[in-house]
């Protein structure tokens, strides 16, 4: 018959370990934390992807208003009168059109942002409580 060591050399340095005071590792609740860091990363990309949507949405929206102003202020347009009348029909014209382009890049910039916070604030919340866990999984015994 072989005879079975009375410690395996696991046995030997957990031993080891717990006369040198090493922090002894809860590796379900590490395992479990970096489950959540995956979920939290998931989460982020979802909020990442709703807010490419709605971008993608509301450039839609602004191609169609465009055309249909564009429209309206092609059929309006009946340059007659003096030039000056012209011109300053003209110089109307350009200012709501420049003045439309400049709202719809404020809205788009804004849903950018919105996107991008969202999706951070998922990230730095989960490393808040990522960091508490870790602590919590590694004890001084």
């Amino acid at each position: 018959m072989t005879d079975k060591p009375d410690k395996t050399i696991t046995d030997m340095f957990t031993d080891w370990g717990k006369q040198m005071k090493l922090p002894q590792i809860d590796f379900e609740a590490l395992t479990a934390a970096h489950r959540k860091n995956i979920e939290a990363i998931s989460k982020s990309a979802a909020a990442l992807s709703e807010g490419g949507r709605s971008i993608a949405a509301k450039q839609q929206e602004i191609a169609a208003g465009v055309m249909r102003e564009t429209q309206a202020l092609i059929a309006d347009f009946k340059p007659q009168g003096n030039p000056q009348d012209i011109l300053t029909k003209q110089a109307e014209l350009s200012r709501r059109v420049f003045e439309a382009a400049i709202a719809n890049m404020r809205d788009i910039a804004e849903l950018i942002q919105k996107s991008g916070t969202a999706a951070s604030a998922i990230i730095m919340e989960r490393m808040k409580e990522s960091v508490a866990e870790a602590r919590a999984a590694i004890e001084r015994k």
